[in-house]
Parts: structure tokens; sequence; C-alpha cells
């Protein structure tokens, strides 16, 4: 840097590169065709404003493939054990970042940056260890979860009442056909 810096000797860091001016003259080197090319759809104007997975009119690859099964459309959610409604948070997470006796809610786990916001319920997970004894409002929890956070001597209150799990269906075993016993009368007398 030199000395005397002042307003008469600024410069920018790196030197200024002056603009590609088109279309004016062959003399400047962008002139006629202004760099893009003869003719075809990317010579025109507007030709850069194609949406993606345009293909120039072909049937594009997403509509050439067929669809897949399962449940991976966008109504479909959640479905399936990778989409869930309920946003997952850790007792590891609280053991790290909460003090012992703290009164867990929604709102204090927005404050701690466990979760972004209450649109969407929050279920406690029992992955890792917790030693803090802790008072904890959420609206679900798994049994795991349950057990840790009561094992320290701390109190879980669900928000939401757990649904019922429904049992498992099983196959009935096929009956064999009631053999029907005779009575006086279906026999014919004569």
């Amino acid at each position: 840097m030199p000395d005397d810096l002042n307003l008469s000797n600024l410069k920018p860091a790196s030197p200024r590169r002056s603009r590609k001016r088109i279309g004016r003259g062959l003399g400047s080197g962008k002139g006629r065709y202004s760099g893009r090319g003869i003719k075809g759809q990317k010579s025109r104007s507007g030709s850069h404003k194609m949406r993606p997975g345009f293909e120039g009119g072909q049937n594009p690859i997403y509509m050439r493939l067929g669809k897949q099964r399962g449940p991976y459309s966008k109504d479909a959610m959640p479905v399936g054990p990778h989409r869930t409604s309920t946003a997952p948070v850790n007792v590891s997470s609280l053991e790290e970042r909460l003090e012992a006796g703290a009164e867990v809610t929604v709102d204090s786990l927005i404050e701690k940056g466990l979760i972004r916001n209450a649109k969407i319920d929050v279920k406690l997970l029992g992955k890792g260890e917790l030693t803090k004894k802790l008072s904890i409002t959420v609206h679900a929890a798994s049994a795991s979860a349950r057990e840790k956070v009561e094992a320290v001597g701390g109190s879980l209150t669900l928000l939401r009442e757990p649904r019922p799990s429904r049992p498992k269906r099983t196959r009935r075993a096929s009956k064999p056909p009631e053999a029907k016993e005779q009575t006086d009368e279906d026999v014919d007398v004569d």
C-alpha cells in the first residue's frame, strides 16, 4: 500500500473489465451474429428462457419413463418409514443443550434451535443417553425415550393422546364345513 493514499490515486484491487458490446460492427469481434452463431433456436431472442427439462418439443425423459409404484408423490405425504409428520428430537440433543431441571416445551426447543417452527408436531426419540432431570412437554414420545426420561426422575407430558395401535391382521384358518345332522323331518319314511 502506498504511503500517500488519497482520493486521487484510489484503484480497485482487480482492474475492471469493460462490458462486452455485441452487435457493434465486424471489427469489434462480436458483430453480425453477436456470438450466437448462425440460425437455430439458440440464436433467437427469448431462447434462453426454456424451463428445466424442456427438450425442444421432444417428449421429455420424465414423461418417457413410467411412473414408479409406491408413495412417492407429493400428495401422498406423509407415508412410509422415511416420511413422517413429526419433527424428531433425540434425548442426546436435550442432554447437550439444556441444563438440569429445565422445562422443555415446543417454544424452548425453537429457542435452542432444535426445531424450526411449531407447525409440525414434536416427537421425542430415545437415541443417546440422558442424565439430567427434565420436565418435558411434547406431542409424542417413543417408548425408549419415555423410559430414559423417567429413569433419571424427569417427567414427560404429551400434548396429544397417543393413537391406539391396531391389532395385527391374521389370516383366518379355514374351517371345515360342519356336518349337518339329520332330523326325522329330513328322512322320508314310506
